[in-house]
């Protein structure tokens, strides 16, 4: 992985697909938006062995782009790739839309004539940079600048000190910063005072109990309709309930009306709608609403919103697999997947949320401790999204369910463009 000839002249090894895990991390603007999808891909070995970010996975798997499914995986956002020497210097890149991907130099490349050329090649051909885990101002930094539009700081690795001392130089020369590794609010306000124009990490989805937080009228609708549908109210209760908020009864036709629903015709009245739907997935789209109410029509998708979505379907597809008798199984694992970021959505605890919105013992388990089936699904779901801390946990839990690699990239697959599909909606 660095600049010299052996590394630039030895071809990525071949490797399937399924020998990899795949994860994207969001990364958001100023305004905490999506922006893009940086894609890791972790060696999928099951054992003793140590689960690292291995580069000849990005080479593999953008060298069999069909597979991959690009679009698939990053919707309408852009995919910062990680790339090294040896793949800078492949002949992979003809697969990539190029004005959809930045390719991410990590820190590893050493700014030889060769390397430098090759990338000038590449920006000219249209492609964007960025350069990873920027420390301190080193001679290949800055050899290396010229081609950069887009700076990462790793926030985990940088003391303050040399933030506070870079990020004014590259601003000045008009470089975009990223802030990674970004895990609270603090952190966050930290940098948009410095300037910094794009974040990455899960600040977002940290839960943060804000006492005397109120829920808006509408959520408050969609909490009580809530707890209509799952208490077995009759259908003429639930339909008077939803005519009373008619900000409700017209997100809940939009979102039954979307792609993702796989309606045949055009949904054009409540009652048509809940007699469609069901209870089941009447409940499925309250739950979806309550994340897509405080998007504003227009806006980029909120990743909170995308990141709910994802986990429930994850989590659905993932027990139709292991139990492809019992329906009942499916639903409650996309009941918790979407519940489990509820606290960060409405800043109380989940044990606040429970009482709000009866829930049966199961999913109650799952969402405070992670006990049971569904909860070992939600840990799963959850070490994917942390797959660059968390990823040596994949294999392990893959095998005790009993599933491959390839079977859980090929769930993500459907599980990313079901929600980014949801995601368009919701905000149209």
């Amino acid at each position: 992985m660095t600049g010299n000839a052996a590394a630039i002249d030895t071809p990525p090894r071949s490797l399937r697909v399924r020998e990899f895990f795949l994860a994207r991390q969001p990364i958001l603007n100023r305004q905490q938006e999506l922006f893009a999808y940086e894609l890791l891909f972790r060696n999928a070995e099951t054992g003793p062995a140590e689960i690292t970010s291995d580069l000849s996975a990005t080479a593999s798997v953008i060298a069999h782009a069909a597979q991959l499914g690009l679009e698939k995986v990053i919707g309408d956002a852009r995919g910062f790739l990680n790339v090294d020497a040896a793949v800078l210097m492949s002949d992979i890149f003809h697969f990539l839309p190029r004005e959809r991907v930045v390719l991410e130099i990590v820190e590893t490349v050493k700014a030889t004539p060769e390397v430098l050329a090759r990338i000038a090649e590449l920006r000219a051909d249209g492609f964007t940079f960025a350069l990873d885990d920027v420390i301190a101002d080193t001679e290949d930094v800055q050899l290396l600048l010229p081609h950069i539009d887009i700076v990462k700081f790793d926030l985990r690795d940088m003391p303050l000190s040399a933030l506070l001392k870079l990020t004014p130089q590259f601003r000045a020369i008009g470089k975009q910063l990223l802030a990674e590794k970004v895990e609270s609010a603090e952190q966050f306000q930290v940098c948009l005072d410095l300037g910094f124009d794009y974040f990455q990490g899960y600040h977002f989805a940290r839960p943060s109990v804000l006492s005397g937080r109120k829920l808006s009228p509408s959520q408050m609708a969609v909490m009580q309709l809530l707890s209509l549908v799952q208490s077995d109210a009759d259908d003429a209760a639930i339909e008077r309930a939803i005519k009373q908020d008619v900000a409700l009864g017209i997100n809940l036709l939009r979102l039954v009306n979307t792609p993702a629903v796989g309606m045949r015709h055009r949904i054009t009245s409540l009652a048509q709608a809940l007699m469609v739907l069901g209870r089941v997935q009447l409940q499925r789209w309250l739950q979806i609403m309550l994340y897509a109410e405080p998007c504003k029509k227009g806006r980029s998708m909120t990743p909170l919103l995308t990141l709910a979505a994802t986990r429930g379907k994850l989590m659905e597809l993932l027990a139709e697999r292991l139990h492809p008798e019992r329906r009942d199984v499916a639903d409650t694992a996309f009941t918790v997947g979407i519940m489990s970021l509820m606290d960060t959505l409405f800043g109380v605890s989940m044990e606040n949320i429970l009482e709000q919105v009866p829930v049966v013992d199961d999913v109650a388990g799952a969402l405070l401790s992670r006990r049971g089936f569904h909860g070992e699904l939600l840990k799963l779901a959850e070490a994917l999204e942390h797959i660059d801390e968390d990823g040596a946990l994949l294999g392990p839990m893959l095998e005790r369910f009993g599933m491959s690699a390839d079977e859980l990239y090929q769930i993500e697959m459907d599980a990313y463009a079901w929600s980014d599909n949801i995601a368009r909606a919701a905000q149209q």
